[in-house]
C-alpha cells in the first residue's frame, strides 16, 4: 500500500486528508489511526512487529499460566516483595530512578509521580503482600442453577493478555501484576521518563520472582520502547483481551479511540481532579484539615475545586484560604487559587500567602496539573442544588466530598450527583489500596458514561470473564 498527496481516510464517517508529513514517513506495512479531532497517527511496521511479538509471547504464557497453581502465584508475590526488601536491590532501583528523575528534570518534565523513594517501595511491598494473601478468583462459582436431570453453574475465568499503558510511575508494577491473581498475563508500556527504572525493576525483581515461582517468564512483559506510537500499537493489537490506559486526559483519550477503532476492550483512567462542596454548617476545624490533606501531592484524587455556599462565603473563606496556604507552606511554596468574582475580593482580604487569579469562564472544568505548587479553584454557589448542577456540568464526574454534618444534605448529594466516589472528608481516600486493601490498576470516572458491570476501582482480581459449565445426568434430556 502506498499513499500520495491528497489521499483521505475516513474518520467517524467523514473523509480527512492525510498530512504530507505522514505520507513522507509512511511505507508499506505501517498503520494509520484517525482521531475524532482530525489527527492522523502513524505507527511504523517495526513497532507493530515489536508489540505483536510481545503480545504473542504473553498470550502463550497465558495458556501456560492456566496450568500453574494458586500457590505458585502467591509465591511470585512473596518473592517479588522479598526482592524489593533486599537492600542491594533496593539501592540499585533507587539509583536507576535517580537517573530517570535527573533526565526528566533536564527536559523540564514533572517528576512528582516519577520519583521512587523508600516510602514508595514500602507501599509496593504492602501491595504485593496483599496480593499474596488474596484468594485466587479463577474457578470461583458465581451461580448454580439446578434443573431436573441437569445443572448449570457460572464460574470466574481469566480474561487473557492485559495491556497497560502507564505514565511515568514506577510503582505500577505492584498494582498491575495483580492481574496474575486472576489468571491473566500482562504487557506493560511505561512512560519514557520511567523506562530506566522499569528495566531495572524487571531485571532485578519481576523476572527473578517469576522464575523462582516457576511461572512462565513472559507472564509479565515490559514493552521496551520509548515512543508514543508503541503505546498506540499496543492498544490496537487484537490479541489483547483488555487495554488499561492511565495518564494525562489527552493521551488516554487518544489510546481509547485507537482501542475502540480496533475492537479492543479498553478501561480508561485519565482525567482526574476532585471537588469539595460545603454544606450549611461545616465544622471549621474539619474543613481546614480535609482541605490541607487533600492537597498534599498532585495525583488524580487531589482536590481541584472547592464550592462555597453564598450565605457562608464571608465566614468560611478565611478558613479555606489558610488551609490552602498551609498546603503550600508545607512544600515551601505559595499556593495558587483561581477564584470566581464573588470569592476573589474576600480571598484578597485574608491573611496568608496565596497567589490569586480570576477564575475564567470554563475553567471550572480545568484540572490543574501541578508538580510542586498546590493549585485549585474556588467558586460560590446559591444552594446545594445549584452546586450539584455545577458539578454535573463542569466536573469530570469523578470525586466529590461534601463537608457537612447534615445527613439529609449528604443523601441529597448521593442521589443527585454524577460521581462514582462520594465522601465527607478528604478526597485522597479514593484509592484501591488505601480504601479496599486491593492495589488498583486505575480509577474510572463517569465522564464518558457509567462503568458497566464493575466498580470504578479497577483491581487485579476484578479483571475476569465468566464461563458456564453444564452437567447432564438425564440422557433423555431434549428441547
Amino acid at each position: 500500500m502506498t499513499l500520495k498527496s491528497g489521499d483521505r481516510i475516513i474518520i467517524n464517517g467523514r473523509p480527512v486528508v492525510v498530512d504530507d508529513a505522514v505520507i513522507k514517513k509512511f511505507v508499506d506495512g505501517d498503520a494509520l489511526f484517525g482521531l475524532s479531532d482530525g489527527q492522523i497517527l502513524h505507527v511504523g511496521k517495526g513497532e507493530l512487529a515489536l508489540v505483536d511479538n510481545s503480545v504473542s509471547a504473553a498470550r502463550t504464557a497465558f495458556r501456560e499460566l492456566g496450568n500453574c497453581t494458586a500457590d505458585q502465584i502467591s509465591l511470585f508475590y512473596s518473592k517479588f516483595a522479598e526482592k524489593l526488601l533486599d537492600s542491594k536491590i533496593r539501592q540499585s532501583l533507587l539509583n536507576a530512578n535517580a537517573m530517570d528523575v535527573q533526565s526528566a528534570k533536564e527536559r523540564n518534565r514533572q517528576t512528582t509521580r516519577l520519583l521512587l523513594t523508600e516510602k514508595v517501595l514500602d507501599s509496593m511491598v504492602d501491595a504485593l503482600q496483599m496480593w499474596q494473601m488474596t484468594p485466587q478468583t479463577t474457578g470461583k462459582v458465581l451461580e448454580l442453577v439446578e434443573h431436573d436431570g441437569w445443572w448449570v453453574q457460572s464460574e470466574v475465568a481469566p480474561l487473557g493478555v492485559v495491556a497497560f499503558v502507564f505514565e511515568g510511575r514506577p510503582n505500577v508494577f505492584a498494582d498491575a501484576t495483580g492481574v496474575l491473581r486472576s489468571g491473566n498475563t500482562c504487557v506493560f508500556r511505561i512512560g519514557s521518563d520511567a523506562l530506566g527504572t522499569a528495566r531495572s525493576m524487571m531485571e532485578l525483581a519481576v523476572r527473578p520472582a517469576l522464575e523462582e515461582a516457576s511461572l512462565p517468564l513472559d507472564s509479565v512483559i515490559l514493552l521496551d520502547a520509548a515512543s508514543h506510537s508503541s503505546a498506540w500499537a499496543l492498544c490496537a493489537n487484537r490479541k489483547i483481551a483488555l487495554a488499561v490506559a492511565r495518564g494525562s486526559g489527552t493521551a488516554v483519550s487518544q489510546l481509547g479511540e485507537i482501542a475502540q477503532q480496533s475492537g479492543t476492550a479498553v478501561s480508561l483512567h485519565g482525567t482526574g481532579g476532585a471537588w469539595m462542596l460545603l454544606g450549611k454548617h461545616p465544622d471549621a476545624d474539619r474543613l481546614s484539615q480535609v482541605i490541607e490533606r487533600s492537597l498534599d501531592r498532585k495525583v488524580c484524587n487531589t482536590l481541584n475545586v472547592i464550592g462555597i455556599p453564598q450565605s457562608l462565603a464571608t465566614e468560611v473563606i478565611p478558613v479555606i484560604a489558610k488551609a490552602i496556604s498551609s498546603a503550600g507552606e508545607r512544600r515551601g511554596q505559595v499556593s495558587i487559587v483561581h477564584a470566581c468574582p464573588q470569592s476573589l475580593p474576600l480571598l484578597k482580604m485574608c491573611d496568608g500567602s496565596l497567589e490569586l487569579a480570576p477564575l475564567q469562564d470554563g475553567e471550572l472544568s480545568v484540572e490543574w496539573e501541578w508538580d510542586d505548587i498546590p493549585e485549585c479553584s474556588v467558586f460560590v454557589f446559591d444552594d446545594l442544588k445549584h452546586a450539584v448542577e455545577m458539578f454535573n456540568a463542569y466536573a469530570p464526574n469523578f470525586i466529590v466530598s461534601l463537608v457537612s454534618d447534615n445527613k439529609e444534605e449528604f443523601e441529597f448529594v448521593w442521589r443527585n450527583i454524577e460521581a462514582p466516589f462520594v465522601g465527607n472528608g478528604f478526597t485522597r481516600w479514593v484509592d484501591g489500596q488505601f480504601a479496599l486493601n486491593k492495589p488498583e490498576l486505575g480509577l474510572s470516572n463517569w465522564q464518558n458514561g457509567r462503568v458497566l458491570g464493575r466498580g470504578s476501582i479497577l483491581s487485579g482480581d476484578s479483571v475476569y470473564s465468566v464461563r458456564y459449565r453444564a452437567d447432564q445426568q438425564d440422557i433423555n434430556l431434549s428441547r
